[in-house]
């Protein structure tokens, strides 16, 4: 028997996006050589790895975004303490809608890449790919 939800991931996803700052494929190609925007990738290893990465961009785990983020966690990382304009994207932009609305609770500001790296990939963004 599957278990009715009381929010599927859909609705989730729509509430985030209704509080969160949103950039188009398009325009955050714009800003990939911006030294005061730092794009972070929230996608698995293996998809940073089977896909290839913008150019620049660090890799945040998703499971790890709020302690990565916390100046008072034991895993805090100094490139999330520079003073940037945080752009963060998944594969199609629900993962990273998630994870702004719950960075902006904390009160991190940061954006995301609406519809995640596949628009990238299909908008013509630049990706780098490692050997």
């Amino acid at each position: 028997m599957t278990q009715k939800l009381k929010i599927s991931s859909a609705e989730l996803v729509a509430q985030a996006r209704a509080k969160i700052e949103e950039i188009d494929a398009k325009d955050a190609i714009a800003l990939v050589e911006d030294p005061q925007v730092q794009f972070v990738d929230l996608r698995d290893v293996r998809e940073r790895k089977h896909s290839g990465y913008i150019p620049g961009s660090f890799h945040c785990p998703r499971g790890m975004t709020e302690f990565w983020v916390d100046p008072e966690s034991p895993y805090f990382k100094e490139i999330f303490g520079q003073d940037k304009k945080f752009v963060f994207h998944c594969a199609a932009g629900w993962r990273s809608a998630l994870t702004v609305a719950t960075l902006k609770s904390m009160g991190f500001e940061a954006a995301h890449i609406t519809d995640g790296f596949a628009d990238w990939v299909k908008q013509g963004g630049p990706v780098e790919k490692d050997d």
